[in-house]
């Protein structure tokens, strides 16, 4: 892993991610921490994650929703049917809010959703072909 190395930055808005940030405010207003080392707490956070998160988890869901969807990538939405509220593509990175989703794990379990919404992301690491 080369230091320039870039990770998303898509778990900081989840529970423990801002937990991390509230957490890391905290130190900083109490001058107890530096923001530069804010940031590199931030930038390990990112990249142990994700590294984890592709390494541990195994299972998978598979969702539905009530329609065939036809108007956004196939590769993206090949396991999608149903009503795409709304979606764009910036940076690489593609956001779908979708309604009405119903959602079955590998165990079987089914989940419902009336609203989801998705971000896609490169899985790939800068410089993997």
């Amino acid at each position: 892993m080369t230091a320039a190395q870039q990770y998303y930055e898509l778990y900081r808005g989840s529970s423990i991610g801002e937990a991390l940030i509230d957490t890391i405010d905290d130190l900083i207003n109490d001058g107890r921490i530096e923001p530069q080392l804010a940031m590199k707490i931030l930038a390990n956070f990112d990249r142990s994650i994700a590294d984890t998160l592709a390494e541990k988890v195994k299972s998978r869901l598979t969702f539905k929703v009530g329609q065939t969807l036809s108007c956004v990538s196939r590769e993206i939405l090949r396991s999608i049917q149903g009503h795409l509220e709304t979606y764009r593509f910036c940076d690489d990175v593609w956001t779908f809010l979708v309604k009405n989703v119903k959602f079955k794990s590998d165990g079987g379990q089914e989940f419902h959703a009336d609203k989801v919404k998705i971000v896609s992301c490169n899985s790939k690491k800068p410089g993997e072909p």
